[in-house]
């Protein structure tokens, strides 16, 4: 979820879930050790439970990654073991660690040596020709031996070759019997799906087999989606809100953070789809792309494009307060 997990999104959604857990973006661990960490770190406590999600290979590097991570208070610290992009690779992280489970389970022992917190693995079902249930179940073996006791597990395969990182959440097929096999197999891990699980129903389907769902674009592009997530998911009181209401919220949050220096355009883009669906939606879209990027635009221009969105047949168009 490069490029759309940030801060600001986290802040998004959580206006429309307190239960639900958050991820950041990935960050390699060399980044957190030689860029600007604080930069890098930094969210709004309002995001909790929030995870940070790592990559890298350097077991000591990543060790220290995740002490930085647990310092700027997240909840756990998630290794990514399923990205698949050229660059990734040249990197010797992402999606390739999966054909060395020994040196996974190396670098999760060392950050689990520095992290108070859960250390978990988001990883493929396979890579290239090498998805077989048997080599899958051996690196969880192997991984699990290391003390991690979640797993996230993308129900796709990754080529690591002749697939762009778009086609390969794709063109491989979901396999998600292999998933429902793992948490048979081991009944003591908890066992997260992914991949191409586009709604609630989706999502209470999955908890009848495995321990937990990501979900990643789906809620990207629709995150009104997790508006009723805490009730039908959780069994606990949302925010009882509007998609108007969580609009006005996040207006407020925006100028907060256009306060700090931050971009309206970066943050914008976040609510194209909150209302989708909704007569309007498409005004409302173009409005924000139309006038987030001008010179002095702030928070108005949300608030101006809500006004082009109806929720309901009855509802006034009005501007938000």
């Amino acid at each position: 979820m490069m490029q759309c997990t940030d801060r600001d999104d986290r802040y998004l959604l959580r206006l429309l879930s307190r239960r639900v857990l958050l991820y950041t973006e990935m960050v390699t661990a060399a980044a957190l050790l030689h860029g600007d960490p604080e930069r890098l770190l930094a969210f709004d406590p309002v995001e909790h439970p929030v995870a940070l999600q790592v990559a890298g290979s350097d077991p000591s590097a990543l060790a220290r990654a995740a002490h930085l991570g647990v310092q700027a208070g997240y909840d756990e610290i998630n290794l990514n073991l399923g990205c698949p992009s050229d660059r990734v690779q040249q990197g010797r992280f992402g999606a390739c660690l999966m054909a060395e489970p020994a040196l996974v389970a190396e670098c999760v022992a060392a950050m689990r040596a520095e992290a108070a917190v859960p250390v978990t693995v988001k990883t493929r079902i396979g890579i290239d020709h090498r998805d077989s249930y048997e080599e899958l179940y051996r690196f969880v073996e192997t991984v699990a031996a290391a003390g991690c006791r979640v797993f996230s597990v993308h129900a796709r395969k990754a080529w690591l070759c002749g697939l762009s990182p778009r086609e390969n959440r794709e063109v491989p097929p979901l396999r998600y019997g292999v998933v429902h096999r793992l948490k048979r197999d081991f009944p003591g891990l908890a066992i997260v799906i992914n991949g191409g699980i586009r709604d609630l129903d989706a999502v209470q389907d999955q908890l009848r087999q495995v321990d937990g769902v990501m979900v990643g674009r789906a809620a990207y592009h629709d995150p009104w989606m997790l508006a009723d997530a805490d009730r039908r998911v959780f069994g606990a009181d949302g925010p009882a809100t509007s998609r108007h209401q969580v609009l006005q919220a996040y207006a407020r949050y925006v100028r907060e953070r256009l306060d700090q220096g931050a971009q309206l355009q970066r943050m914008a883009r976040h609510v194209l789809g909150l209302f989708q669906g909704l007569p309007g939606a498409r005004a409302f879209r173009r409005h924000i792309s139309q006038h987030g990027h001008r010179h002095g635009a702030g928070a108005e221009v949300l608030e101006d494009g809500a006004c082009l969105v109806r929720e309901s047949a009855t509802e006034p168009m009005r501007r938000s307060a």
